[in-house]
């Protein structure tokens, strides 16, 4: 689809959020071994998936999870449409920290739900929260948070101080976690937590999104899960699945997951040390703002400095698709995404360099 949309023209597509990599052999094998299988009924979640996703949530982040908190869904962004829909009723509210994904204000707003958008700050080159702003937000109807941890588009990974102190201004809210960029941290001194390994009232009233997607480069294989303690917010979380609402995750995704968690971490670790790389030539080469990206392979960029109107217009011009930073609700940022081959990303900075030097 990246390429796609800008194919028959001179344009270096470095937009929507997937890489240029292949993913692991053993992921490769994996699905060529389910195609011999030769059979494609109705599948039920393998068992071995779910237990290697306990034991690496564990082992990675020191996470205990009961296996019967999992829910198997077909995406995490389906994952935020049920959540807007099934956790919260048609009168109650959600806050959402910005610059943010953009499906997150989708699914509220067809589903009909009141939110309230909260603006992260930038801090020391990181984007984050505002206690102010989140207590200024919060009304007698606020009954979600959601998060982005790492931040899409802001790269930030939240400490575990800034996480507790998240969860105690939203004491009583259920918080809708998106960690799936975790397996991404690039910052070698930083550490993802998800929120709900904080402490038990958290895990009981947070739902944490996850899938191996973006750090093994499967997105369309069609699978992801959600990790909820509560039954009732676990209940409301899987009967669209089993309603048929939803489709099941694909027999594809389930075995291309069994196999990069099981097999991926060597080819994981190389591809975070190229990503890294990429990351530094970013910051190196483009004279612009940007948040030091902690986590994920997205540069969040500052144009307010740019003269031209549209900066996605402008640098699309000099042949560089980025995504518009309109869309996660900062018309005058762009956001680039440096997963690609190094030889492609210098190119493109090439270009970006002669946009801006037209600029003035």
């Amino acid at each position: 689809m990246r390429w796609d949309r800008y194919a028959g023209r001179d344009v270096i597509p470095l937009w929507v959020a997937d890489t240029d990599f292949r993913p692991p052999r053993a992921v490769l094998q994996a699905m060529e071994a389910r195609v011999q299988h030769g059979v494609f009924g109705y599948t039920n979640p393998p068992e071995e998936l779910r237990q290697a996703i306990v034991e690496r949530l564990a082992r990675r982040y020191g996470w205990t999870v009961d296996p019967a908190w999992i829910v198997f869904l077909p995406g995490v962004v389906p994952g935020l449409h049920v959540s807007a829909r099934r956790l919260l009723a048609p009168d109650e509210h959600a806050l959402l920290p910005t610059p943010l994904y953009q499906h997150f204000k989708r699914a509220l707003e067809l589903a009909s739900r009141a939110h309230t958008e909260l603006a992260l700050v930038l801090e020391s080159g990181r984007w984050v929260f505002d206690p102010d702003a989140l207590q200024r937000g919060r009304t007698a109807k606020t009954r979600v948070l959601y998060l982005c941890n790492p931040q899409n588009p802001g790269g930030t990974v939240f400490r575990r101080d800034e996480l507790l102190r998240l969860a105690e201004l939203t004491h009583g809210c259920i918080i809708v976690s998106d960690e799936i960029h975790c397996d991404l941290v690039l910052d070698q001194a930083a550490r993802h937590v998800p929120i709900a390994s904080l402490a038990p009232e958290i895990s009981r009233r947070t739902v944490t999104l996850m899938s191996a997607n973006k750090a093994f480069n499967i997105p369309s294989s069609g699978c992801a899960w959600a990790i909820v303690e509560d039954p009732q917010l676990r209940e409301a979380m899987s009967v669209d699945v089993r309603a048929h609402v939803l489709p099941s995750p694909s027999v594809f995704g389930y075995a291309a997951t069994v196999a990069a968690l099981r097999q991926g971490d060597a080819w994981l670790a190389a591809q975070i040390d190229y990503l890294r790389g990429n990351r530094d030539l970013v910051e190196r080469e483009l004279p612009l703002p940007m948040a030091r990206t902690q986590a994920t392979y997205l540069s969040w960029i500052d144009c307010s400095a740019l003269r031209a109107a549209d900066p996605y217009e402008h640098f699309l011009r000099h042949g560089v698709a980025l995504s518009p930073g309109a869309q996660f609700g900062a018309p005058r940022f762009v956001r680039l995404n440096f997963g690609t081959q190094r030889a492609r990303l210098r190119q493109a900075l090439a270009r970006m360099q002669t946009a801006l030097r037209s600029a003035g």
